[in-house]
């Protein structure tokens, strides 16, 4: 069976292709595949085909056509029916939009190297699309996934065309991409690719007429220039240079954080060329802070400066709002270097918890780097003082209401003071934004200017309110303000300019209908810097239109800002200003209800999240609050994961002002998300919270819980002490409520703990007596948990046979259940138990098996893993460049992951592998991270590894004292243990000459 969602939705079984019956039964199937081998409630489902009309018909009726689906699917048992809704059960492979996902990946892989294959690959998969996604079902529960396969598309046919390039097939893709610049005009990408074509083809007269076009549409149509990669191209086309294939970006990613350039921008030109002045290199790295009040255009100024000279800044542009004023928390520098490592390629356990070492490690990673940071809304010295570079590479630009005298006077920073706009800068300003009616009333302009203060946000937000009424004057406009000034000033604190910004906020207010004001207004009680529709459609309590056309309402009035991605936030001042608002105008009743609404919004959304990620999790997560409104369909593993990442500040801010019972729960809800993704700040800001909470409530069953996943999270960190003391009593205290399930679990956690220490028959203990306590008949996944982790211990004490014992009855109750997730996690287990034994063959075939299962699944560390097995195997075979290849990649994507135990286990894969192939000096470098990183995390096991690794490699030097000097510290440190490792180094001792 095959369900094809790629153009008109169809399902296609014995040879043919049947379509649903009428519009509702393609809604009903679309619905499911977009939750494919998960339950949708039944009010999901006929939200989606009746929207929210109550009837009490609509149950019978969502019956008929479930039967009537199961007739065109022609396997009854395909689609099912539980306590929590129906279920469509689609298998791998079955699904056209999964397939072709599949395949762009495995030929964006290849690309660079073989090509043609690639292309081979895309051009069968562009075979799969049919038309528009879903193009005869129109339900907004799709849209989100129809949009995501678009893009896809966009981006595989991208590909495509520079593989294609890339063969030397230049003049044949001309016509296919000029149609393609045709259909999407703003896609960078492809005006270059088709600028390379037309060029390698002997047109550089067309191949400039191309850049031309470009830019005049990304101007036309975006307000920018073209981006650096486009403009670069150009100036090589005009030098005359041969262009080779196109080639691909760095491996390292370039960090290009700068928010979008300010249109419309005024006036500045002192101040700007001020600040190009700096820009010479000195002994130290160059600050110059941006001071000046509220509304001044600070942000304007630095962001559009930071535009002109980016080129300048070839290793990346970092930025950061501190949110250092308004109703938000200010960042702190520990959370901004957080960000700025993770940009910067270094993720999870490898970011120090430390401040000072935080702040060290990234003036190391910049040192040398041509970095340009902008630190936007500081509030104080030490908000900014941590993320200073030392290295004179760098360029930074702060940004102020206060003057931050400290930067000055220590480390040299040069201060701008940013006045408000001179009268005629915001004439013209105006001018820009009105056009001719500024001329006409040239007295109506100059008293608006002074209403507004001179301030380019009130003057932006003045004038698009002008622009709403055209049929007016401008002086009317300006009587109306005058009139309200007044009772405005109360709002003065110590003659504050901001009371002319909160004049313009209240007149465009005014001009709000009631359903906006009142999301405005609500928008200010958001504890988080900014929201998607969803959410805002939960603070509101309206439906998800109506809230969207409020948005849109304020959007276009200034009130609020759209990123690119879709969410929606605010200027501080006006956020004060909406907090204010609501404070005076809604009850406290209101205001209470919007937030718990808003609370049962994020805590619902994150369990369904969670359901995608975690389906069969064995800690059974609190039940969610039935939600207020409509929520997001979370279709894929990365939908839900993208949700979480966007959402995970306002998530940790939220729970918090609902009250210990809402930490709990959250902390119940998303600690495997934390714990898997590597956000382990926020996971020990959390549980921590959580264990405090449950003390609050005298919750010894609670506190038992969060204990148990700050020591997870502790042990990650490398603090098995402290990891070991929470789950210790953790375990006490699920012994005293009398959770065996959970008792196990901890059990199984403190033998991963052990093992990674080297206390491998310690965990030996642990782990069996887990197995005591489960029930594969009561909880068959915790049961196939505490067996596989038992069984990788036992590979480590050097008990295949064991092992395999514990795998078989694994895989058997995998089958019984219908279960390939935890499965991945077997199967990877056993190609590592086969490479033990040296059945290299078979060690292959499983770990392909479990790559492509953990792909499915989206288990990053099941994929690193199975890459690393598969190296090694590939390096046993002596196809040294396939070892390298999956070895680098299990490498890279560890360290995405940041569990350090993997990412000393891929580099010690990886120096392994250049060791084999005569590499020595990379191979060093190799097992000297990873030392570093076991050493740092308490990695012993791997330590050892570390020592082996670096003894080889002195070894092949003949450097023989060095490498046994190695040697000796991994026989010391499993002592008397008969573990193959151990055995290994004692015959290489021996063949020296030393016992």
């Amino acid at each position: 069976m095959e369900f094809q969602v790629l153009g008109p939705l169809r399902v296609r079984r014995d040879g043919r292709d049947e379509a649903p019956a009428g519009r509702l039964q393609g809604i009903l199937l679309g619905v499911l595949l977009a939750r494919a081998n998960q339950a949708v409630p039944v009010d999901v489902l006929t939200g989606a085909l009746w929207g929210d009309r109550r009837d009490p018909r609509h149950g019978q009726r969502l019956q008929l056509h479930v039967h009537r689906l199961r007739g065109v699917l022609g396997e009854p048992d395909r689609l099912s029916f539980g306590e929590a809704g129906y279920r469509l059960r689609v298998l791998p492979g079955e699904l056209d939009s999964e397939r072709f996902a599949s395949l762009f990946e495995e030929a964006r892989e290849i690309a660079d190297e073989q090509p043609q294959r690639a292309v081979d690959i895309l051009r069968g998969a562009s075979g799969l699309w049919r038309g528009d996604p879903f193009r005869d079902v129109d339900v907004p529960l799709l849209a989100d996934w129809a949009q995501r396969l678009t893009e896809l598309r966009s981006v595989a046919l991208e590909t495509l065309y520079q593989a294609e390039l890339a063969c030397g097939l230049n003049a044949a893709i001309i016509g296919e991409l000029t149609d393609l610049v045709r259909r999407y005009p703003v896609r960078e990408r492809l005006h270059g690719l088709l600028m390379t074509a037309l060029y390698r083809s002997g047109q550089q007269a067309e191949a400039l007429r191309a850049y031309r076009a470009a830019r005049d549409t990304l101007v036309e149509e975006l307000g920018v220039d073209p981006g650096p990669e486009l403009r670069e191209l150009h100036q090589r086309m005009l030098a005359g240079e041969t262009l080779g294939p196109v080639k691909k970006g760095p491996a390292k990613s370039v960090p290009a954080q700068l928010p979008v350039d300010v249109r419309g921008f005024v006036g500045r030109d002192a101040e700007l060329v001020e600040l190009d002045g700096l820009l010479a290199t000195g002994e130290s790295a160059v600050v110059s802070v941006v001071a000046g009040t509220a509304g001044v255009g600070k942000t304007a100024l630095a962001v559009r400066w930071a535009h002109r000279v980016r080129d300048r800044f070839p290793d990346g542009q970092l930025y950061v709002d501190l949110r250092g004023y308004g109703p938000d928390q200010p960042v702190s520098p520990e959370d901004a270097l957080a960000g700025f490592l993770r940009a910067l390629d270094l993720d999870g356990a490898a970011i120090p918890q430390d401040l000072a070492e935080r702040a060290a490690r990234f003036r190391t990673l910049v040192a040398r780097r041509r970095m340009l940071i902008v630190l936007d809304n500081a509030r104080t010295v030490e908000q900014v003082r941590p993320l200073l570079p030392g290295s004179p590479s760098c360029f930074v630009v702060a940004t102020s209401r206060d003057a931050l005298a400290g930067l000055v006077a220590r480390e040299g920073a040069h201060r701008l003071d940013l006045d408000r706009m001179p009268n005629e800068d915001a004439r013209v300003l105006l001018r820009e934004l009105l056009a001719d009616r500024v001329d006409a009333e040239p007295e109506a302009v100059a008293a608006l200017v002074e209403r507004c203060a001179r301030l380019p946000l009130a003057l932006r937000i003045a004038a698009e309110l002008i622009r709403s009424r055209p049929a007016r004057g401008l002086g009317e406009f300006v009587d109306e303000l005058s009139g309200q000034q007044d009772a405005l000033d109360l709002l003065d604190v110590d003659g504050d300019p901001q009371t002319a910004v909160r004049a313009v906020f209240s007149w465009s207010y005014r001009k709000l209908d009631a359903v906006a004001a009142r999301l405005f207004r609500l928008l200010g009680l958001h504890p988080g810097h900014d929201t998607d529709d969803h959410a805002a459609a939960a603070l509101a309590g309206t439906g998800l239109r109506e809230t969207r056309r409020a948005l849109d309402v304020l959007r276009r009035a200034h009130l609020v800002d759209q990123s690119s991605d879709g969410r929606y936030r605010s200027h501080d001042l006006l956020r004060a200003y909406a907090a204010e608002l609501a404070e005076s105008t809604d009850s406290a009743d209101e205001r209470a209800a919007a937030l718990s609404r808003l609370l049962d919004h994020y805590l619902f959304t994150a369990s369904a999240a969670m359901d995608v990620i975690a389906r069969d999790d064995y800690a059974p997560r609190p039940k969610a609050p039935a939600p207020h409104g409509e929520v997001p369909l979370f279709s894929a593993y990365d939908h839900a994961w993208r949700w979480l990442d966007a959402e995970r500040a306002n998530l940790l801010e939220v729970c918090g002002q609902g009250g210990p019972a809402s930490v709990i729960h959250l902390s119940e809800t998303v600690w495997r998300y934390l714990d898997t993704g590597g956000y382990y700040d926020d996971a020990v800001a959390l549980h921590t919270r959580a264990v405090d909470s449950a003390r609050a409530l005298e919750d010894e069953r609670a506190e038992a819980k969060a204990r148990r996943a700050l020591g997870v999270t502790m042990s990650r960190r490398g603090r098995d002490r402290e990891a070991i003391d929470h789950l210790e009593w953790a375990m006490a205290a699920f012994q005293r409520t009398g959770d065996q399930g959970f008792q196990a679990a901890t059990l199984s956690f403190l033998g991963c703990v052990y093992g990674k220490r080297g206390e491998l028959a310690e965990a030996r203990r642990r782990f069996e007596r887990a197995l005591t306590l489960t029930d594969p008949d009561e909880s068959w996944y915790l049961h196939c948990a505490v067996r596989i982790n038992h069984s990788q211990n036992l590979l480590s004490l050097g008990l295949p046979e064991e092992a395999r014992h514990h795998l078989d009855v694994t895989f058997t109750l995998c089958r019984e259940n219908h279960d390939e997730h935890i499965e991945c996690n077997a199967v990877n287990l056993l190609a590592k138990m086969y490479l033990h034994i040296g059945h290299d063959d078979d060690a292959f075939d499983h770990s392909q098996r479990c790559l492509t299962l953990a792909r499915a699944a989206g288990f990053r560390t099941q994929q690193a893993d199975s890459l690393r097995i598969l190296g090694v195997v590939y390096r046993r075979r002596g196809d040294g460049e396939q070892a390298l290849r999956h070895h680098e990649e299990a490498a890279t994507l560890a360290r995405a992951i940041g569990d350090t135990e993997l990412i000393s286990e891929t580099l010690n894969a990886l120096g392994a592998t250049h060791t084999s192939a005569g590499r020595h000096a990379e191979a060093l470098r190799c097992h000297g991270d990873a030392l570093a990183v076991a050493t740092e995390a308490g990695h012993r096991e791997q330590l050892t590894h570390a020592h082996a690794g670096i003894g080889d490699v002195h070894a092949e030097l003949g450097e023989h004292d060095e490498a046994r000097r190695h040697w000796l510290q991994v026989l010391d440190f499993y002592r008397d243990l008969d573990v193959p490792l151990a055995t290994e180094i004692r015959a290489k001792l021996e063949n020296q000459g030393g016992s």
